[in-house]
């Protein structure tokens, strides 16, 4: 029988660790998103406004665009998945992988083990900058990887089983154990 971390891509030994994190709360604002373009296609086709074509004109348009905003929005930042080989740590997002983050092993000068990360802290879910605490792609609160850039910057995601994404890229990098990272 197979160890289930070899499956998972977190053999130490390996030459790729893979990992992903899902939000699936972010469906229901999906829906809600859906719900309004249906409204503004309603709206449109079996209009019972007598107040003038501008009106109804803005309100179609309105819940068609707020509508697709919420929807592929949200969809985007469902899931994410992270994937790291001997060059480089990709970081895709949504269905379509995109946004995507390709950030090259050896512009990783470290990495460290987050065990909360929220959307509070970043200001929301998705792919979110501060200038403080600098980039991150939050899709749910929990553990995450933060890794230290060789230009000062920082960038976090928030994975399942990013302890073992941290060993595997110290490994990689030939960088010591240490413990949790502050304030991600």
């Amino acid at each position: 029988m197979r160890d289930p971390h070899e499956e998972r891509g977190t053999d130490p030994q390996a030459d790729i660790w893979t990992g992903r994190a899902t939000n699936r709360v972010q469906w229901l604002l999906a829906c809600a998103g859906a719900a309004c373009m249906a409204l503004g296609i309603e709206l449109a086709v079996d209009s019972p406004w007598t107040s003038g074509l501008a009106p109804l004109v803005m309100a179609v348009v309105g819940c068609v665009a707020a509508g697709l905003l919420m929807l592929f929005g949200t969809l985007a930042f469902v899931h994410v998945a992270v994937r790291v080989d001997t060059e480089a740590l990709e970081v895709r997002c949504g269905h379509m992988g995109l946004p995507r983050r390709r950030i090259p092993l050896s512009h990783i000068v470290a990495a460290e083990f987050a065990p909360r990360v929220t959307p509070q802290h970043w200001g929301g879910w998705g792919y979110r900058w501060r200038p403080e605490k600098g980039t991150a792609v939050v899709v749910r609160r929990g553990e995450g990887l933060v890794l230290n850039l060789g230009d000062g910057r920082k960038f976090t995601v928030t994975v399942d089983d990013a302890e073992a994404a941290v060993r595997f890229i110290r490994a990689r990098l030939g960088l010591p154990a240490a413990g949790p990272a502050q304030g991600a």
